[in-house]
């Protein structure tokens, strides 16, 4: 028996149980539907979403989750606003934006995944962050996300990224090119890129993901539903959630697990990469659901002040948060006190 059939006897027997006693019911034969972003199984913890379903995590809480895929966010709000869909994984910064534009009773719940897992690398020559003073730093371009963030890390070391020579080069896997080149001293990437790289001979990680974070714990997305997704199936909800949480927990307990599950649903990749990434998430598992007052509030303070937002009063966290479901799982649940702040 594989690994994957292991899985999914276990998690049908606990869905059996769930039936039998009358725990984790759901409310509705209706199928979830639950939209993202990506059309295969993610390099990052999101793919939590994808190994749910496969993994029988959303069946043992009795809940039927159908995965809707689109490409970007905008086709993922247009489906939640037009109920194709009761849940969508999309960006902060758009759900302010939807709401800003008429849709006030948009609530994110959860967040699977909270962060951009970014890191700086550079040449081997660049021991410390205050060593890229006068050296080159590769950007998308002036403004952009991996900048404005990068500045707030560097910033975060004492270290400000104006004492660097900036150069826009476009996406990630461009400036990782460059930066593999010689073209430049220093960039920003994901650690999805980063492990892609042929040889890194010559080049180091500067600044991993982990700290790049903590310089600046911006959440990226969230998992949003509306008003009337959660007035009439707040225990679907609470399913979903339930699912997640204790799949991201079982994730940051064995993170071996999640190397045998991509393996089946990722074939396209090495296992070497799996293992490497599965170490290098070992920190970033939404094990309470990924709902930080303080780094949501960060977030927020943090957007208003971009051009983006400069036409827009900020929204006060109540208006576009709510914690009512992921709190109801983790009464159940309890916490993980070892990452995943669940400050409120």
């Amino acid at each position: 028996m594989t690994t994957k059939s292991m899985m999914l006897a276990l998690a049908g027997s606990v869905a059996s149980l769930a039936l039998m006693t009358g725990a984790g019911l759901a409310q509705s034969s209706e199928p979830f539907r639950l939209i993202v972003t990506h059309l295969e199984a993610p390099l990052v913890p999101n793919s939590v979403m994808d190994l749910a379903a496969e993994l029988g995590y959303f069946e043992a809480e009795g809940v039927d989750v159908e995965l809707v895929r689109v490409q970007q966010t905008p086709s993922a709000i247009a489906a939640l606003q037009s109920g194709d869909g009761e849940m969508a994984n999309i960006g902060v910064d758009a759900l302010l934006q939807v709401i800003h534009n008429g849709a006030t009773d948009f609530r994110a719940v959860t967040s699977p995944n909270k962060s951009l897992p970014f890191l700086i690398a550079s040449k081997d020559d660049i021991a410390t962050p205050a060593d890229l003073a006068g050296r080159s730093f590769g950007v998308g371009r002036v403004g952009s996300l991996d900048h404005s963030l990068s500045t707030l890390v560097l910033s975060s070391q004492g270290v400000s990224i104006d004492d660097s020579e900036i150069i826009s080069l476009g996406q990630p896997d461009i400036r990782a090119q460059a930066l593999l080149a010689g073209q430049v001293d220093a960039t920003t990437m994901s650690i999805g890129v980063w492990s892609e790289l042929p040889d890194t001979q010559g080049l180091h990680v500067l600044i991993d993901q982990d700290a790049y974070y903590e310089g600046a714990p911006v959440v990226n997305k969230v998992n949003a539903v509306t008003g009337d997704v959660l007035a009439e199936r707040p225990e679907d909800v609470q399913a979903v959630i339930r699912a997640l949480t204790k799949l991201s927990r079982d994730f940051a307990e064995n993170p071996q697990m999640w190397v045998d599950a991509m393996v089946e649903a990722r074939p396209d990749v090495s296992t070497e990469v799996l293992e490497m990434l599965a170490q290098s998430f070992a920190g970033s598992w939404s094990v309470n659901g990924g709902m930080s007052v303080e780094e949501l509030s960060y977030t927020s303070d943090w957007l208003y002040e971009t051009e983006d937002f400069a036409d827009f009063e900020q929204l006060a966290l109540e208006d576009w948060v709510d914690f009512g479901p992921v709190d109801a799982v983790l009464g159940e649940l309890g916490t993980d006190e070892s990452m995943d702040p669940a400050d409120r």
